[in-house]
């Protein structure tokens, strides 16, 4: 609806109606520390023209990173779309009964989810899946708090170096002000060695964290830190890339406690970051742990088959000491196109993504590295991502890149200073064999 702005006196009314002078009451629950105090620094207000107009200034300087080849990676990926999963997903009645407490009014939807949870649980080889969460930042951070529920330590979380950095960052801020201890593996090689997270280890630790591939590409030793972190008593949090469950091993046979990822290459496009998808499936001895809604399979009294919503773990639905999480929704649109994604190309569809993947990776990797100054950061085995070194400031080389219609890659020194020239690209099935030597003809010229 069109944007309407609040007068005065419309002001004053609102305030009038809850008993309070000013809007300044409104923060008076907000602890003092934690107010801004400080003038921000927000530019003059403009008129609807002049926002309207600037702002379409801005969109037109987008470059869509279908317009250009796209070596970007770091979790979010840009893999091909199927168009079958466009037409489903945009049909009217996807976008109904959005919140799916009156099962009687809701059997499509419920229908959708509980077929997108059955198809993650095959797909990780675990127990049970939920509706899914925001995001794979999120869910990391749910799958810790649940490990906490679970475990009941609350002395210390372990996290692999190699985990994505931003999602650290989220389990950090989640913590920030709870007592338990964020201990961070630091990797060797572009890897994490068993024995740094076993001596990491407590008997009140809650979780160990890991990611396969890590955040550098590079394959871990996943059953043997799984196992370190279980000889202590701890769950194993395993964060994973779907794609690369096509061709790798499942969390479920490694022995995962509880799986998370980032959906969003299941069918979902780049959308400049976001709306993604958060994945989480655990054992089944811990659903009643788990955030987020659960649809359930049942029947209806004329013995139908009928779906609901099994479990709702948050505190609108329960008493607020049994609520497992705040999370209060799920990426239900999302989450339908990962379905209908996995759907369409199966097992056999998703193995070839993810071999492709890793080919073309490998070969764009052989290639960089016959440039003088260029080299593997990690001589360890890699999925569809690698690390490149250029010998220079990385994000200068990729502005050059850039201006020869490429995306490159992502530079990781900000993440990890201790490689200022790092560049980590990604490569997925899209990628053609003329996209990947143009890429290297790009490198040369940058670095020339």
């Amino acid at each position: 609806m069109a944007y309407i702005a609040n007068t005065d006196d419309d002001v004053a009314q609102m305030l009038a109606a809850i008993g309070l002078d000013s809007l300044d009451g409104l923060f008076d629950l907000v602890p003092p520390e934690f107010r801004l105090d400080r003038p921000l620094a927000i530019p003059p207000a403009l008129s609807e023209q002049e926002l309207t107009g600037e702002v379409g200034d801005l969109l037109a300087r987008n470059i869509g990173a279908d317009k250009r080849p796209c070596f970007l990676g770091a979790g979010s990926y840009d893999h091909f779309v199927p168009a079958v999963v466009d037409q489903l997903a945009s049909r009217g009645e996807y976008y109904t009964a959005y919140t799916p407490y009156q099962a009687e009014a809701s059997q499509g939807t419920l229908q959708a989810t509980f077929e997108y949870q059955t198809l993650i649980t095959q797909l990780t080889r675990m127990d049970v899946s939920n509706a899914s969460l925001y995001d794979g930042g999120s869910a990391v951070a749910e799958a810790m708090l649940m490990s906490i529920s679970v475990t009941q330590r609350h002395g210390r979380i372990v996290v692999a170096g190699t985990v994505h950095p931003e999602y650290r960052q989220i389990l950090a801020t989640y913590l920030a002000h709870l007592e338990l201890e964020l201990v961070t593996v630091s990797p060797r090689n572009g890897r994490i060695d068993p024995a740094d997270v076993a001596a990491a280890l407590t008997d009140e630790t809650a979780a160990v964290i890991i990611q396969q591939p890590n955040f550098f590409g590079g394959l871990e030793d996943v059953e043997a830190l799984i196992k370190a972190a279980h000889d202590r008593g701890a769950l194993a949090v395993l964060s994973v890339d779907p794609i690369s469950l096509g061709l790798l091993k499942r969390p479920g046979d490694y022995g995962a406690d509880i799986v998370v990822a980032e959906g969003q290459s299941l069918g979902n496009h780049l959308n400049y970051g976001g709306p993604y998808l958060g994945i989480l499936a655990c054992r089944e001895a811990y659903v009643r742990k788990m955030p987020g809604r659960v649809a359930g399979e049942t029947k209806d009294r004329n013995g139908k088959r009928c779906y609901t919503l099994t479990l709702q773990t948050r505190e609108q639905h329960i008493r607020r000491e049994k609520a497992t999480s705040n999370i209060c929704t799920n990426q239900g649109l999302l989450a339908l196109r990962a379905a209908i994604y996995l759907a369409v190309v199966g097992p056999s569809g998703l193995r070839q993504a993810a071999e492709l993947s890793t080919r073309k990776a490998h070969y764009a990797a052989e290639q960089l590295t016959k440039i003088a100054g260029v080299s593997l950061a990690f001589e360890t085995p890699f999925f569809k991502e690698f690390v490149i070194r250029v010998g220079r400031d990385a994000n200068r080389v990729l502005a050059d890149v850039g201006k020869m219609g490429i995306h490159g890659g992502v530079a990781i020194g900000g993440w990890y200073p201790e490689m200022p020239d790092g560049i980590l690209i990604a490569v997925t099935e899209k990628r053609t064999r003329a996209e990947i030597d143009a890429l290297v003809r790009a490198y040369i010229a940058a670095l020339a």
